[in-house]
């Protein structure tokens, strides 16, 4: 799939550049994601994700991952869009966004929707899901790491397994309980 959500109903694939999240506040409500909500409900697995600190300049980039290195998913989004111009189906995914948990919010006011495994079943509506926004919830802190990796991550040409390398190789990282981060 690619990444930013392009609406069924969209005239201009160029509405994917600003539907590569989706808020979990409004994602009911907002037109490019409400009928996704309700109908086309996915799970996009990751092993990690990068977050940048906004305060500092410039802003520094971390990586967030579980404790134990374990893959895990975000609540996401897709849509089939039918390019006019080209008369070709194309299939493309948001990730839902929300309130960052306690380690996350030291860098960065919000963090991606990341489901449980026994949320899974709901999430797809393989079982009676109820209200599915209840299930956008912060991820336990605690069962999270994140350290400051390098600014090469900025740049889509760095492309290698030393961008997930911690940055300060002091052997600190920032985990739910221990929330020690550098100065700004």
């Amino acid at each position: 799939m690619q990444w930013g959500l392009i609406p069924y109903w969209a005239k201009d694939p160029k509405i994917a550049y600003r539907t590569i999240n989706a808020r979990a506040e409004t994602v009911d409500k907002a037109p490019s994601f409400r009928e996704a909500f309700a109908k086309r409900r996915c799970l996009i697995p990751a092993d990690g994700f990068y977050e940048w600190r906004k305060t500092a300049n410039p802003k520094l980039p971390f990586a967030i991952a579980m404790k134990d290195g374990r893959p895990f998913t975000f609540a996401g989004l897709w849509e089939n869009w039918k390019d006019p111009v080209k008369d070709e189906w194309l299939r493309t995914c948001t990730i839902i966004t929300g309130e960052p948990n306690e380690l996350v919010s030291q860098i960065h006011p919000r963090m991606p929707v990341i489901l449980p495994d026994e949320h899974h079943a709901a999430w797809l509506g393989e079982t009676e899901n109820g209200n599915l926004k209840e299930l956008l919830l912060p991820y336990p802190a605690d069962q999270m790491r994140m350290w400051e990796i390098s600014p090469r991550v900025n740049s889509p040409k760095n492309d290698d397994p030393s961008l997930w390398e911690p940055l300060h190789d002091n052997g600190k990282t920032r985990t739910g309980d221990a929330l020690e981060l550098l100065p700004e």
